[in-house]
């Protein structure tokens, strides 16, 4: 039985991952921060070590402190990337070590369209995820003759808690600059990553764009 690790795991994209694997057959963990903070590298490191096995792990801790840059401080910057990079780098590296042993394993990285296109008042949270993208790259570089594989997903826009906070003249701003018109949802989301984990073992190093946002490379 493959064993599967989802950071963050009471969000509602994690909560999809999860029901999505379990019934694939992998034995999923998806511990929620108080049981795994990944700003914490050694509670990162005991936590993943504890494991058997590690056969997917999904870092999907995020945080957003929003603020126009300008009113930005350093405490809500170091905190955004403390998790949402900092984070994904302590899990990545911890795991590491264990797939190099089994010769055999994937990451799996969620990243964010503002990584693409950047997000007014997010400078942090689109700095973060924009970074996972050269990290996921580099660990593909490093470990694909150890038969382990990195990957990135941009979800793309969901109604979850995360957005929930957002108005209704946000929300319809961001409905308008989806091509077809609607959003995705998280079990569409934990399908495909279901998808990429057992079904395209030949795949490293990319990132996939979820939803139906169109980016223009200048």
């Amino acid at each position: 039985m493959p064993v599967a690790l989802i950071t963050g795991g009471q969000g509602s994209l994690a909560l999809s991952l999860a029901a999505e694997l379990k019934t694939q057959g992998y034995d999923v963990h998806a511990p929620g921060r108080l049981e795994l903070d990944v700003t914490d590298a050694a509670m990162v490191k005991s936590y993943i070590h504890s494991l058997q096995r590690l056969d997917l792990l999904i870092c999907n801790a995020a945080v957003i402190k929003d603020q126009p840059a300008l009113k930005m401080d350093a405490e809500s910057f170091n905190a955004v990337l403390g998790v949402n990079l900092k984070g994904c780098w302590n899990a990545a590296q911890a795991a590491l070590k264990l797939m190099s042993r089994q010769r055999s394993g994937h990451i799996i990285f969620i990243s964010s369209f503002a990584a693409l296109s950047g997000t007014a008042g997010q400078c942090n949270y689109a700095a973060s995820k924009a970074a996972i993208h050269g990290l996921s790259c580099s660990i593909a570089k490093e470990y694909g003759s150890r038969n382990i594989r990195c990957n990135t997903i941009l979800p793309g826009f969901m109604e979850t808690r995360m957005t929930a906070h957002l108005t209704e003249e946000q929300r319809q701003a961001f409905l308008q600059s989806h091509a077809l018109g609607r959003f995705n949802e998280a079990a569409s989301v934990a399908k495909f990553i279901a998808f990429l984990d057992q079904q395209m073992p030949h795949t490293s190093g990319q990132s996939f764009n979820l939803d139906s946002r169109i980016h223009r490379w200048a």
